[in-house]
């Protein structure tokens, strides 16, 4: 019998060492599954204490990714993360919680020294009529909403920097499929804002971001986000939310370019603010949990790559310099799971393999003090 070549050998052995990071969170050792071990709690080096990004660990299942994610988030400035975590996800059953993917997130998100800007939001399905959108949810279960609220903030509240209730609730489909209802929102976050403050009384409750559209009058999938805000503040909610959460996209416009009423651009958000102090919330913060460029060479919103970059770290530096009632700037979106193969994936950071994309290594520059704006 022939010997094996050592060139062949030599091959294999290195084709195990480049695949084993992957097989890792899979071997077994006696009867326990090895997991991914936890960071001691590392700083970070970011000189802008704003800098923030919005992850995408949603249906990441691997715990070794899960903390490369974060890793890199880490070493690119960022002090702060958004992530999502989907109440149908985590409560099957009425009062039945599990906690297990949640629990991985939060933890590696500590050992890599990064807060976390929880949203909740996704209907269970024994919370929601059948056959209805998994945004579907009727007042008789706002108590419900708020009780899993409520027991996510005691278990993880010092973790997170804030608690984002739902997400774009001016867009139908973002409103169970049903026209938004400005009145029913305020509901909502009005009993979540006390279930959470009675186990959590320091943790800020942000009203859900609100999606930045010019929607005319009568829209049937919108209403506007300044008409939106008017709304629930005449609904009261301005004794129920600690500050509001808010998208800041550029499309194609600079992170320069002045706000106006009939435009969604980077500084619509300076609108927003305004209204805020109109009803008498001017020290109230806006957090942004969303937004930023993207550089699809097919996307009739996109923008340059050079562009892409040059505006990003235009917006980071200006929402730390110039809006004091800015609390974050978190882009969408750090990496996904899996690629889209959509414009989706060119608002990214990071390939799905961990591959840098430039802009990670510009904003990582000016995260350390070596690249200005």
């Amino acid at each position: 019998m022939k010997s094996l070549p050592l060139r062949s050998i030599t091959r294999f052995i290195w084709s195990l060492l480049r695949f084993f990071p992957y097989l890792l969170p899979f071997l077994l050792v006696g009867d326990t599954l090895l997991t991914v071990p936890v960071g001691p709690g590392l700083p970070v080096n970011g000189i802008n204490p704003k800098m923030c990004v919005h992850t995408r660990l949603t249906d990441e299942v691997e715990p070794w990714k899960i903390r490369q994610t974060l890793q890199l988030a880490r070493e690119m400035g960022v002090h702060q993360i958004v992530e999502y975590f989907p109440w149908a996800y985590m409560e099957p059953a009425p009062g039945h919680y599990n906690w297990t993917h949640a629990d991985l997130v939060l933890a590696h998100a500590r050992g890599q020294g990064l807060r976390v800007i929880a949203r909740i939001g996704l209907v269970p399905a024994w919370a929601r009529p059948p056959k209805t959108l998994d945004s579907y949810l009727n007042e008789e279960h706002f108590g419900d909403f708020a009780a899993f609220a409520a027991a996510f903030a005691a278990r993880y509240g010092d973790t997170l920097s804030a608690l984002v209730v739902w997400n774009e609730p001016n867009l139908r489909h973002e409103w169970g499929g049903r026209a938004p209802d400005p009145v029913a929102y305020t509901s909502l976050l009005c009993q979540t804002y006390v279930a959470v403050k009675t186990v959590s009384p320091n943790l800020p409750v942000l009203g859900g971001a609100l999606a930045p559209t010019i929607a005319p009058p009568g829209n049937p999938q919108a209403i506007t986000d300044l008409s939106y805000l008017n709304a629930i503040y005449r609904a009261g909610v301005s004794c129920c939310w600690d500050g509001l959460a808010a998208h800041a996209y550029g499309r194609t416009a600079s992170a320069e370019k002045p706000p106006a009423a009939g435009a969604v651009d980077f500084r619509r958000v300076e609108l927003l603010h305004q209204a805020m102090i109109a009803h008498g919330d001017s020290e109230k913060q806006i957090w942004i949990t969303e937004g930023g460029w993207n550089d699809h060479p097919r996307w009739t919103q996109a923008v340059l790559p050079g562009q892409r970059i040059a505006y990003t770290i235009t917006a980071y530096d200006m929402v730390w310099h110039r809006w004091p009632w800015a609390a974050t700037f978190c882009p969408w979106v750090f990496r996904y799971p899996r690629p889209t193969y959509t414009y989706q994936d060119n608002f990214t950071f990071v390939d799905v393999d961990f591959t840098p994309k430039p802009i990670y290594w510009d904003v990582r520059a000016y995260a350390h003090g070596e690249r200005v704006p």
